[in-house]
C-alpha cells in the first residue's frame, strides 16, 4: 500500500512538473510614463431595468404585492381564507374592490364586509412570499375608514405556510373617515416565504387602501426605501453611472404603456400602477402578477445614483414602441409631448427651485441639483424612423441645454443592416455617444476583443450599454451565469478598456433577477426574499470597475497590442491619484501561462497585490448555497525590480496592482 502511495505521489509530481514546464511563456511590456488617453470616470457603470422583479419585489423594499388594489385584477395577491373552508364560513365576510372615479391615479380601494365576529381575514402573499428576519423591525402603514365604527380592531400578523404566527401588532381603526395608520412590529423567526395576515374584530364595513410594509433596515435607513443588501452590492462596484429605467421597458409594447417618468414622481400613493411589459413577454416564464407601482421612480433613481456616487443616465421614449412588439409610432407632427418630457426631465434634475420642475424636486426633499449630464433618446430602436425622431430631440435639447450629452442608439445588435445604417447616419449627425448592445456567445466575446481597435478616434464615442455572454443563445431560459461566460466577458472588457479613446461607458445587462420570478437569463446579481449574491460575471465587472485607474497605458507583446494572442488578453492603466500601475490579464486557455511583465518609464515599490478570479470548470457558477464559489482572492505580490513574473492559472482573470515610486 505504501509503495502504491509513493508511486502515485511521484507520478503526480512529474505530471505537475510537466505542466509547469510546458506552460506558455510570454513577455509583455508596459510603459508607465506614456499615457495613451484618459480613462473616463464613467467607464464602468450599471444598467438597471425593471425585469426579473428587479424593482417591485427586488430593489424596492416594499413587501406587499398590489398594495393599493390597482392591478388589472384588483384582488390579485390577496387571499380570503375564510371563504374557502366551508359554505357556512363563506358568509363570515367578503372583500370587494371599490372603484372611485375621482381618483384617477389610485381609483380602487378594498371594502370589507364582516358578517360575524369569527376572525375574518385577508392575506397578502408578497412577491413569491415575504422574507422576514428574526428580531428585525417592520413598518406597516395603511389607510382605513371605519364608517359605522363597528370594527374594533385590526390584527396584523406574519404567518408561515403552517399558519404559525411570526410576529404581530394591532391597529385600532378610530376614524369613520379615511385616516393613515402606522405601526411597527418585530419578526420572531426568519422565514423566506412568510405572508401577511390581516384579521378583523367586529362586524360591519371597513375600507382599506395603500397597505404597505417595509423593513426598518433599508439603505441609508430611508423610510420606505431600498433593499440594503442589494444596494450594497451595487455600491461596492464603485460604478461610474447608473442607466435607468431600462431597456425595452422604456418603449412599452405600445406607446400607451411606455415608461412615462412624470407618472413616477410625486407622492407615492398618487403614482399610477401599470402592468409590467415583461409580465407575459416570454412563454417560458410568464408572470401575470408583474406590475409596476413606481414606488421606485425617477426621483428614487436619481437619489440612488447620488448615493452610490454614479452619474445618472435616464433613457426616455422617442415616440416608438418596441419594434419587436407593435412598433407603434408617434407621428413626427405629434412628437412635441415626448420632446417636452425630455426638456422637463432636465429641468427636474438640474432646475433651480424657482423653476416648476425644480421646485417639485425640492418639494420631494432634494433642493440640491442632481447635476444631470446625460440623457438617452430611445432604447434600441432602428431604421429611418428612429433617425428622423432622434434629429427632432437633438435639435430641441441642444437648443435649450447645449451641455447635455445625448445618448443615441444603434439598434439591438452589434452588426447587420440595422446597425450599419444607424452608425452611418449617426456619424453624419456628429452624434456624441452611441449605445451598442451585444448578447452573443462566449466565443464571440473572445473573438471581438479587438472590436474597437479600428474605430475612428475622432468619431462618436461608444456606450457599450447592454452586454452579456449567452451560454446557450439570446433570450434562452437555459442561459447560465457560468465561468466561461464570465471570463469571456473579461477578455472582451480588456478590449473596451484598451480603446478608452472611443469607449466611454460600459454596462452588463440585465443587472438583477429574483430567484423565483425571472424572465431573462443570465443576470449579474441574483436575489431571493432574504439574500442576494453576485455571479461570477459580477465579480468580473467589479474587478475592472474598482481598478479602472485614470490613465490608459499600452500593453504589448513584441511591439503589438495584446488582443488575444495565445488565448491571452490584457489591458493596463495607472492611477495618478493612488500612484499605482494596474495590469489586468485574462487567460482563456485550458493550461497555465507564465508571464513576464517588463515595466518601463518608472520605478516600482517593493510590493503590491495580486488578485485572481478563477475556476477549473467552465460550467461552475455561484449559487445561493455557495455564493462565493467563484470570487476574487488577493495576495501580497513582490516584483523583481521593474519586472513582474506571474503564473496565470487556466481560465483566469488576474489583476496586478503595484505602487509607483
Amino acid at each position: 500500500m505504501k509503495n502504491n502511495i509513493t508511486a502515485k505521489f511521484i507520478f503526480y509530481s512529474l505530471l505537475l512538473s510537466s505542466i509547469y514546464a510546458n506552460a506558455q511563456k510570454t513577455t509583455l511590456e508596459v510603459d508607465i510614463a506614456k499615457t495613451v488617453t484618459k480613462i473616463q470616470p464613467t467607464m464602468f457603470g450599471l444598467f438597471f431595468e425593471d425585469i426579473n422583479f428587479a424593482a417591485d419585489g427586488g430593489l424596492y423594499a416594499e413587501m406587499i404585492k398590489n398594495r393599493s388594489f390597482e392591478f388589472d385584477k384588483p384582488l390579485m395577491g390577496w387571499e380570503q381564507p375564510n371563504t374557502k373552508r366551508s359554505s357556512l364560513n363563506m358568509q363570515s365576510g367578503v372583500a370587494t374592490p371599490i372603484y372611485v372615479s375621482e381618483n384617477k391615479t389610485n381609483p380602487n380601494f378594498c371594502r370589507i364586509l364582516i358578517n360575524d365576529d369569527k376572525g375574518y381575514a385577508i392575506i397578502n402573499e408578497g412577491f413569491r412570499g415575504m422574507g422576514v428576519k428574526i428580531n428585525a423591525k417592520y413598518n406597516l402603514s395603511l389607510k382605513a375608514a371605519n364608517p359605522e365604527g363597528t370594527i374594533k380592531k385590526i390584527i396584523i400578523q406574519f404567518i408561515d405556510k403552517d399558519q404559525k404566527v411570526l410576529g404581530e401588532t394591532v391597529i385600532i381603526p378610530s376614524s369613520k373617515e379615511w385616516k393613515n395608520y402606522t405601526v411597527q412590529f418585530i419578526a420572531t423567526q426568519t422565514e423566506a416565504k412568510a405572508k401577511l395576515k390581516i384579521t378583523f374584530e367586529g362586524t360591519g364595513i371597513i375600507d382599506l387602501d395603500m397597505i404597505s410594509l417595509f423593513p426598518e433596515d433599508t439603505w441609508k435607513n430611508r423610510k420606505n426605501g431600498l433593499r440594503k443588501d442589494i444596494v450594497q452590492l451595487l455600491y461596492d462596484m464603485k460604478p461610474g453611472f447608473l442607466r435607468f429605467p431600462g431597456g425595452c421597458i422604456v418603449e412599452g409594447r405600445t406607446l400607451a404603456d411606455r415608461y412615462q417618468w412624470k407618472k413616477s414622481i410625486g407622492k407615492v400613493e398618487n403614482r399610477k400602477t401599470m402592468i409590467n411589459r415583461w409580465n407575459m413577454e416570454f412563454g417560458h416564464k410568464q408572470t401575470p402578477d408583474y406590475f409596476q407601482s413606481f414606488g421606485l421612480g425617477f426621483y428614487e433613481y436619481f437619489q440612488l445614483s447620488e448615493d452610490i456616487d454614479a452619474e445618472p443616465l435616464p433613457i426616455l421614449s422617442c415616440g416608438m414602441a418596441c419594434q419587436y412588439n407593435t412598433g407603434e409610432l408617434a407621428p413626427i407632427e405629434e412628437l412635441d409631448p415626448y420632446v417636452q418630457d425630455a426638456l422637463d426631465l432636465i429641468e427636474f434634475a438640474n432646475g433651480t427651485i424657482d423653476t416648476p420642475w425644480g421646485k417639485l424636486r425640492a418639494d420631494m426633499g432634494h433642493p440640491k441639483l442632481f447635476n444631470l449630464k446625460y440623457i438617452g433618446v430611445g432604447n434600441e430602436q432602428w431604421g429611418p424612423d428612429y433617425i428622423e425622431r432622434y434629429k427632432v430631440f437633438e435639435k430641441a435639447i441642444k437648443a435649450k441645454y447645449p451641455k447635455i450629452i445625448i445618448v443615441s442608439g444603434s439598434g439591438p445588435s452589434p452588426d447587420g443592416e440595422h446597425f450599419d445604417y444607424a452608425m452611418q447616419e449617426l456619424k453624419k449627425l456628429d452624434a456624441e455617444l452611441i449605445d451598442e448592445h451585444y448578447y452573443k456567445s462566449p466565443q464571440w466575446f473572445r473573438e471581438n476583443a479587438a472590436r474597437y481597435d479600428k474605430y475612428d478616434r475622432k468619431g462618436p464615442k461608444i456606450f457599450a450599454g447592454e452586454y452579456a455572454a449567452q451560454s446557450v443563445s439570446g433570450a434562452n431560459p437555459n442561459n447560465r451565469n457560468n465561468w466561461e461566460c464570465a471570463f469571456s466577458e473579461a477578455a472582451f472588457i480588456t478590449g473596451l478598456e484598451r480603446n478608452a479613446e472611443v469607449v466611454n461607458l460600459t454596462s452588463y445587462a440585465p443587472l438583477m433577477a429574483h430567484e423565483d420570478a425571472w424572465q431573462w437569463t443570465p443576470d449579474m446579481i441574483w436575489f431571493n426574499n432574504l439574500e442576494s449574491y453576485g455571479s461570477a460575471n459580477y465579480y468580473v465587472q467589479k474587478l475592472f470597475s474598482i481598478n479602472k485607474g485614470t490613465d490608459l497605458l499600452a500593453i504589448t507583446q513584441e511591439g503589438k497590442q495584446l488582443t488575444g494572442q495565445n488565448n491571452l488578453y490584457g489591458s493596463a492603466v495607472k492611477d495618478v491619484n493612488t500612484k499605482e500601475v494596474i495590469v489586468k490579464l485574462v487567460n482563456t486557455a485550458a493550461e497555465t501561462q507564465d508571464i513576464t511583465i517588463d515595466f518601463k518609464g518608472s520605478k516600482l515599490a517593493s510590493k503590491g497585490s495580486l488578485t485572481t478570479l478563477t475556476s477549473p470548470d467552465l460550467h461552475d457558477e455561484n449559487t445561493f448555497s455557495d455564493p462565493e464559489k467563484i470570487s476574487p482572492k488577493t495576495t501580497v505580490y513582490k516584483p523583481k525590480g521593474e519586472e513582474a513574473q506571474l503564473r496565470l492559472p487556466a481560465y483566469s482573470v488576474t489583476v496586478l496592482k503595484l505602487k509607483i515610486k
